[in-house]
C-alpha cells in the first residue's frame, strides 16, 4: 500500500506527484472547507489527510512536518471530542475570541517550539530547511490548538503558516502541495471572515 501511495500519479511542473500527495490535496481541500463551515466532519477527514501528508513529507525529507502529522492525529481526535463535548456542561463548543492570557501562552510556546525544533533539525537531522520547517511546525501546532477550542484567531496563525509553506513546498518540488496551500490560504481568509461573523452574531444574541 505504501509503495502504491509513493508511486507517481501525475507529473506537475516537471516533478512527479505521488498518489499520497494527490489524495492529500483532495482531502485537504475538503477538510478546510468543512472547517470554514464549522462542520464536525472536518476532524475525521482531517485525520485521514494528515496520515497521507505524513508519508509525503517524510519522503521529501521534511522530518518536522512528518512528525507534526502524528501530533495532528492526536489533536484531531481531541478536537473531534472537544467540539462535541468541550463546552459548558459537556455541550458543543461555540466560537470565541482568544483571551490575553491565551495569547501570551501561545506566544511563549511558539518561541520555545521554534527554537527547540530548529536546533534539533539543524544538528540531528538532514533537513535542508531547518528554520522554515521549525517555524511552520510551531505555527501549525498553535493554530491547531486554537482550532480545537474554536478560537477565531486560529485563522491568523494558519494564514501566517501558509504564507511560509507555499514557497517552502515549491522549493522541495512538492508543487501540487504548494498549490493546495494557496487554496488553503484563500480558505483561511474566508474562514476568518465567516467565524468573525458568527462571533458577532453570538454577541448580538446575548446583548439586551
Amino acid at each position: 500500500m505504501i509503495d502504491w501511495l509513493n508511486s507517481p500519479a501525475v507529473v506537475a511542473f516537471g516533478a512527479p506527484t505521488s498518489w499520497a500527495e494527490a489524495l492529500g490535496f483532495g482531502t485537504g481541500l475538503l477538510t478546510v472547507g468543512l472547517l470554514v463551515r464549522r462542520h464536525i466532519l472536518n476532524w475525521p477527514l482531517g485525520i485521514l489527510n494528515v496520515l497521507l501528508l505524513m508519508l509525503v513529507f517524510w519522503t521529501a525529507g521534511l522530518y518536522a512536518d512528518a512528525g507534526l502529522q502524528i501530533v495532528y492525529v492526536i489533536l484531531g481526535f481531541y478536537g473531534w471530542w472537544s467540539w462535541l463535548y468541550g463546552g459548558q456542561n459537556r455541550t458543543r463548543l461555540v466560537v470565541r475570541s482568544t483571551t490575553r492570557g491565551e495569547w501570551l501562552a501561545l506566544a511563549g510556546a511558539g518561541v520555545l517550539l521554534t527554537g527547540g525544533l530548529w536546533l534539533f533539525l539543524d544538528r540531528l537531522t538532514g533537513s535542508t530547511v531547518p528554520l522554515a520547517d521549525a517555524l511552520t511546525t510551531a505555527l501549525s501546532l498553535l493554530a491547531t490548538y486554537g482550532q480545537t477550542r474554536k478560537l477565531v484567531e486560529n485563522w491568523w496563525l494558519w494564514i501566517a503558516a501558509d504564507v511560509i509553506y507555499i514557497p517552502l513546498y515549491g522549493y522541495k518540488d512538492l508543487w501540487l502541495t504548494a498549490i493546495l496551500y494557496v487554496a488553503f490560504l484563500i480558505l483561511c481568509v474566508l474562514g476568518l471572515r465567516s467565524w468573525r461573523a458568527v462571533r458577532r452574531a453570538q454577541r448580538a444574541a446575548v446583548t439586551p
